[in-house]
């Protein structure tokens, strides 16, 4: 039989493997279960992929994503590796071949859903054929308490009972403490090896704005970031709303970037449509909710950026995880303001869940609202939430780059808090600002609220700086909203030792609102294209390349990162190989792809170093 590692550089065309990659393939391959948390560009796909061809059968992946199906079989078919998917997009005669080569022992590799694979028609079938093992995909989606929770994944302990044989490996990129038991227990893997990698993704620069801060709006904040940092770049942008996602997609068109919407409103052919756009051309932008993303295997996706907060840290890693799988530097983006703040308080305290449950998305809530204030490090906060330890600041955030300052705001917490508690608690923060600034305000004078201590008493700050302070007092539990949308504030137990002066001193320490200015010039630069140590003259040969990979994946209607991704083409610029033998020594090149395309490439890079 082959070995792991030969099959490794062979058909995937990479020299060695990456964490825990060896150990989990061996664990597959003795018939033993797996679940494996690793994190997203960090090569699941391979851990099942490999196993899949070393082993009797046809290996089963169980993906939430049919949109994806396509893309992720013509990748494995690039290879020469014998996949297919079944799901509703087939038609009939097509289903019934794909059932065939099944039954037959044609396939190595099969996708289905968890909705196809749990009908029993589905299960029959896989009873008559020799099975490989399961791969259980994006496993968080067990989880009750995460963001992609599916109910169907809570039936796939099923496989373990009825294919008692069959070794089963659960993948996810994005699971704290409580998940992981949680897909422990509702896949029955107790017995199942357990492998937890690095959650670290070192080559995303974190970086979360205050929007407002300088005047301008949170697109203007936006716009400014890709224009510094991603002039060309493919990226993402998520908005809470749909008719967010409508109105920014818009804005950035007439802006001159090409931008597509993706969100539940649109029908399933356009939504198809726009993803396959963003999939398959370069430098274009996808305005999504966040019904986009899961599963989406574009590596040269250079940026994400978060137009309001998500709802926890595991929502927030999963999406950021979409930029630079291809390991090359990417960026975290995030503009959020006191909107957002309310809004998130609000969606938590809203659920219809019990309290054990309300609990628990109050915590991941505060988690979240934490990382926003935070003065520290964010990649340390981020690893530690999933119970891993940085040791040093990781000097690629924006709090490692540009220290924010904080200042002693007790005084104005002391006047804020007066103002609501003298306000009757019945009114949101930017009545209450207006108040505080003595804004000339007819519902104010109706109210007779020009009549009270707290008015005009905090023309220190300006509108923006009282924003920030009202922001961070909701974000750190001094205030609460109220339970019907209206955005009121509360005095919560926190605001009562500051606001009547206790005799045990309390200070309280805000951030500074950061000023509107150009970013320092990082260390890791994340350039036009996202690559590195290329001279101008490697630069123009990657582009070449480029092109050349573009055509190739027209011809055969696939990604271009399907034929080679961004790493590949970016050594191979620098490399300039001259025969079939140098291609090999490139990382991501194996023998089908050599043979498929080797002299193409090596055709293109003859013309250019001669001038052709």
């Amino acid at each position: 039989m082959q070995s792991p590692l030969h099959i490794l550089k062979t058909v995937f065309g990479y020299d060695a493997f990456r964490h825990h990659q060896a150990e989990i393939i061996d664990a597959l391959i003795k018939g033993q279960d797996v679940l494996t948390l690793m994190p997203t560009g960090g090569g699941k796909s391979i851990c099942y992929q490999i196993p899949a061809l070393l082993r009797d059968g046809t290996a089963i992946v169980i993906s939430p994503l049919i949109a994806l199906m396509q893309d992720q079989v013509d990748a494995m078919r690039q290879l020469e590796v014998r996949a297919a998917f079944l799901n509703s997009s087939l038609p009939p005669k097509e289903q019934q071949a794909v059932e065939h080569d099944l039954l037959v022992g044609n396939l190595d590799l099969l996708y289905v859903s968890p909705e196809r694979l749990l009908n029993e028609a589905m299960l029959a079938l896989l009873d008559r054929c020799e099975l490989a093992l399961f791969a259980i995909d994006e496993a968080h989606c067990v989880s009750q308490w995460g963001h992609d929770f599916r109910k169907e994944y809570q039936q796939l302990s099923m496989l373990h009972t009825r294919f008692p044989n069959v070794p089963r490996i659960a993948l996810t990129a994005t699971a704290d403490a409580r998940t992981r038991g949680e897909i422990i227990e509702q896949l029955a893997l107790q017995q199942a090896r357990v492998f937890i990698n690095s959650f670290d993704r070192p080559n995303i620069h974190y970086a979360i704005a205050e929007s407002g801060s300088g005047g301008g709006s949170g697109r203007d904040a936006l716009w400014s970031f890709l224009t510094q940092h991603h002039a060309d770049d493919a990226g993402i942008v998520y908005c809470l709303s749909r008719k967010g996602v409508d109105a920014t997609a818009q804005w950035l068109n007439e802006k001159g970037r090409v931008a597509l919407s993706y969100h539940a409103g649109l029908t399933q052919n356009v939504r198809q449509r726009n993803q396959q756009r963003f999939l398959r051309e370069d430098g274009l932008i996808i305005v999504a909710t966040i019904a986009f993303g899961m599963g989406i295997d574009k590596p040269d996706v250079r940026f994400v950026a978060h137009m309001n907060l998500p709802k926890n840290i595991e929502a927030y890693y999963q999406e950021t995880g979409r930029a630079g799988r291809d390991g090359l530097p990417a960026d975290a983006w995030m503009s959020y303001g006191l909107k957002d703040v309310i809004n998130l308080r609000l969606f938590t305290e809203n659920s219809d869940a019990d309290e054990m449950f309300k609990r628990v998305m109050h915590h991941k809530t505060d988690a979240m609202l934490g990382l926003c204030e935070l003065t520290a490090c964010r990649r340390q906060a981020v690893l530690a939430y999933f119970d891993e330890v940085l040791e040093q600041p990781c000097g690629n955030c924006d709090n490692c780059a540009n220290p924010p300052e904080t200042w002693d705001a007790t005084i104005a917490t002391q006047k804020a808090l007066s103002c609501v508690y003298r306000t009757e608690q019945r009114f949101g923060a930017q009545y209450v600002i207006n108040v505080l600034t003595g804004k000339d305000d007819e519902r104010i004078q109706r109210n007779g609220h020009d009549q009270l201590s707290t008015f005009n008493i905090g023309g220190e700050h300006s509108g923006a700086e009282w924003r920030g302070i009202f922001r961070q007092l909701i974000a750190h539990g001094y205030l609460s909203t109220d339970t019907e949308g209206y955005g009121v504030l509360k005095l919560a137990p926190l605001a009562w030792p500051i606001l009547k002066r206790s005799d045990t001193p309390q200070t309280v320490m805000l951030r500074k609102l950061r000023k509107a200015t150009k970013e320092k010039v990082r260390k890791k630069k994340s350039g036009a294209t996202g690559l590195q140590n290329l001279s101008a003259q490697d630069q123009s040969m990657f582009e070449a390349l480029r092109a050349l990979r573009s055509r190739l994946a027209k011809e055969q209607n696939v990604p271009p990162y399907v034929v080679f991704p961004d790493r590949t083409l970016n050594e191979m610029a620098i490399a300039r190989p001259a025969t079939q033998a140098q291609l090999l020594d490139i990382s991501g090149i194996g023998e089908v792809k050599r043979e498929r395309y080797g002299g193409d490439f090596l055709d293109e890079i003859r013309q250019f170093e001669t001038g052709a």
